[in-house]
């Protein structure tokens, strides 16, 4: 028969389970809290010498911060001065220290560790984790500050073989008074997301949407990281595309097809609108079927049910006496089948189609949208080629927003870079 022959922690010891520490009193206070002191388990080494210790010279207690267990728990450390027993050692004393409490720690990792998950893992606000902790805001912002610089991966370490840019708002829209003309000045605080579209990590965030804030970014990534970049997928923005041709010349860049159908479908609301002004001279009515069925000429047409084509077929028979909605509505489904192509000569072809239908149309929104089409037709033969798009760009834009509504907005542009870059890399490495 096996027997242990080391000595088994108490009960109180195996329920508080705080590694490298036992239990040596617990009690109850006066307001119903509960105390529990506690110990080092083992003799600590001088860290100077490393030698194990084995006189003590003085103790003192010290109010250490923990998790709650089974509810709010005051926590003393019965925290001992030990001799250095090496003569050799310059070091006469030392106060010990252990891992979960390090030197000039107040919080215990275990704490320090729950508090992260809580922000990062469960998607709870900084001020919430604080309050159901016990702890201050500043306790749960230094953990996190801690976590990021433990356990995010370098950029530069990283090979990414495609990249996705988008921009998303950081803070609501603010006003500033010029101090030269005393005029109010309209700010959008925007910052760019920067993506690895085979992992869907977030390596980069960075302030404003312009080509200096991508362009500083990719100029501090080392030449190896940017020759490594194949395809960058980006929305229809000129912005974007002079930073990637300054810092990624020989990367080839995609358009994102959703942004372009966005446009397509921009060009078809617009026309719609143009023309119940030029018809009717008013804004379109409830008794308008074109109105009445605006998001119907938004859908794809290859989507309708037998009974919506009827309602579409309908909106062109009595509300469309020019012909024009109609004829923009074909602009806007032969947009969609171009980007539907799957090689580059159909899309040569779809695009003649195109052309020819917007000429047909002959409205300034077509004309526009085909302009569009032609000065990115190099990207959108790249999206073709290679399917890249920035879906999951957006998908992080998604839990960006989600991250801005838990904390009620951020003032501080690290701690909100610092949250998103964490809950990132936590999502991918799962």
């Amino acid at each position: 028969m096996n027997e242990p022959t080391g000595a088994a922690p108490d009960a109180a010891t195996s329920i508080f389970n705080l590694p490298d520490y036992r239990v040596i009193s617990a009690s109850v206070l006066g307001d119903g809290r509960r105390r529990v002191i506690v110990e080092t388990d083992q003799p600590p080494g001088c860290p100077t010498c490393g030698v194990v210790a084995s006189r003590r010279k003085e103790r003192r207690f010290q109010r250490i911060r923990d998790i709650p267990v089974a509810g709010a728990v005051e926590v003393l450390w019965c925290k001992y001065r030990w001799y250095c027993e090496e003569r050799a050692c310059a070091r006469l004393s030392f106060f010990e220290s252990t891992t979960q409490v390090p030197r000039r720690a107040r919080s215990t990792g275990r704490l320090r560790d729950h508090v992260v998950d809580a922000v990062i893992r469960s998607g709870r606000a900084v001020s919430e984790t604080a309050a159901a902790f016990g702890i201050s805001w500043w306790t749960v912002r230094a953990a996190l500050n801690e976590a990021c610089l433990l356990t995010l991966p370098d950029v530069d370490e990283l090979s990414p073989r495609m990249l996705g840019i988008d921009e998303h708002r950081f803070r609501s829209v603010r006003f500033f008074r010029d101090p030269g003309s005393s005029s109010w000045v309209r700010h959008e605080p925007w910052m760019t997301t920067i993506v690895d579209l085979d992992s869907g990590q977030v390596l980069g965030v960075v302030d404003g949407r312009d080509h200096k804030g991508v362009g500083d970014w990719l100029f501090a990534r080392p030449l190896a990281w940017r020759l490594g970049v194949q395809v960058v997928a980006i929305d229809p923005s000129a912005a974007f595309r002079k930073a990637l041709r300054m810092w990624l010349p020989r990367t080839a860049v995609a358009v994102d097809h959703f942004h372009l159908v966005s446009l397509g479908n921009q060009a078809m609301t617009e026309a719609r609108q143009n023309l119940s002004q030029q018809v009717k001279g008013r804004r379109g009515r409830g008794v308008d079927k074109a109105w009445a069925h605006r998001m119907l000429l938004l859908r794809a047409g290859d989507t309708l049910t037998g009974n919506a084509a009827h309602r579409l077929a309908e909106v062109f028979a009595a509300d469309d006496p020019t012909g024009k909605l109609e004829a923009v509505w074909k602009v806007k489904e032969q947009l969609r089948i171009l980007l539907r192509t799957s090689s580059l000569a159909d899309a040569a072809a779809a695009k003649e189609d195109l052309k020819a239908l917007v000429e047909a149309a002959a409205r300034p929104e077509t004309n526009k949208l085909y302009r569009t089409v032609s000065r990115w037709w190099k990207e959108i033969e790249v999206l073709i080629v290679t399917g890249a798009t920035t879906g999951k760009v957006e998908a992080n834009n998604t839990g960006i927003k989600h991250i801005k509504r838990t904390a009620r907005g951020y003032r501080n542009p690290g701690n909100y870079k610092s949250v998103i870059l964490m809950r990132s890399a936590v999502r991918t490495a799962a």
